[in-house]
């Protein structure tokens, strides 16, 4: 049977997971444009779930639970679809924001999700709001990033 605190870093787990595939997709979303704008937007989004794994390992470890490290399907198929849409669609840009804006949502309903238990060590707590904090600013800002035409 598992402990609290491993129930805690499975959660943890999995959203250092899909951090993990949220830094890999805005890396390869930054690869699929040339719109200086959008590229630099991409690449700033990478290096803060880059930053966010680092806090998630940081918390997973001081919970004494092990670090996964992996990369999950679902991650990799979304690479995969964003650069199918990068080849295929007639206005690239415009479709890769628009699933920037996809997966960022679930992310923060992922987060959501984990700050619903209401008994995480506090230092979890005010790790998770933070991130989640900073990815609905960041669904704030891409609304500006809208108007690529």
């Amino acid at each position: 049977m598992n402990t609290y605190t491993e129930v805690i870093g499975e959660k943890l787990n999995d959203l250092l997971e899909k951090t993990y595939d949220a830094e890999k997709g805005f890396k390869k979303a930054a690869e699929n444009t040339d719109h200086k704008q959008l590229k630099s937007f991409f690449e700033n989004k990478a290096k803060q779930r880059y930053d966010f794994g680092h806090e998630l390992k940081a918390e997973i470890s001081y919970l004494g639970q092990n670090i996964d490290k992996g990369d999950s399907i679902t991650g990799k198929a979304h690479r995969a679809w964003m650069d199918v849409k990068a080849l295929f669609s007639l206005d690239s840009a415009e479709a890769m924001l628009a699933e920037a804006i996809r997966g960022e949502k679930a992310a923060v309903e992922e987060y959501k999700e984990v700050l619903e238990d209401t008994s995480l060590p506090t230092t979890t707590a005010s790790i998770l709001r933070g991130q989640k904090e900073a990815i609905e600013n960041g669904l704030a800002n891409i609304r500006m990033l809208e108007d690529l035409r």
